[in-house]
C-alpha cells in the first residue's frame, strides 16, 4: 500500500497523456521503484483516470448516463416463477 501526492500524480498523468502508458509507467517507477511492472501499469491507469475531489461545501453535479434512466435498477428484474399445472 502506498499514497500518491498530487504533484506525483500530476507528473504521472502528464507523462501518460503526453507520451502514452509506457511513459506513465516509467514516471511511476521513478517515484515508486519497489512496485513491479504489472502493478505499475494498473496503478498508472488508475492515476490517469483520477478526478479531483470537490472542494468542501461545493455541490456535486449528478449526471445521467446516456441510454438509461437515472433510477434504473442495477440488476435485471427477477422473473416470476410460472405456476405449476395440475
Amino acid at each position: 500500500m502506498f499514497t500518491v501526492d498530487e504533484a506525483t500524480a500530476e507528473a504521472i498523468r502528464r507523462a501518460y497523456h503526453e507520451s502514452g502508458e509506457l511513459a506513465g509507467v516509467v514516471e511511476f517507477r521513478r517515484h515508486f521503484p519497489l512496485i513491479d511492472s504489472v502493478h505499475a501499469h494498473n496503478c498508472v491507469r488508475v492515476i490517469a483516470r483520477w478526478q479531483p475531489l470537490p472542494k468542501p461545501g461545493a455541490k456535486e453535479k449528478v449526471t445521467k448516463k446516456e441510454g438509461a434512466p437515472y433510477d434504473a435498477p442495477r440488476t435485471p428484474p427477477v422473473r416470476p416463477v410460472p405456476e405449476a399445472r395440475s
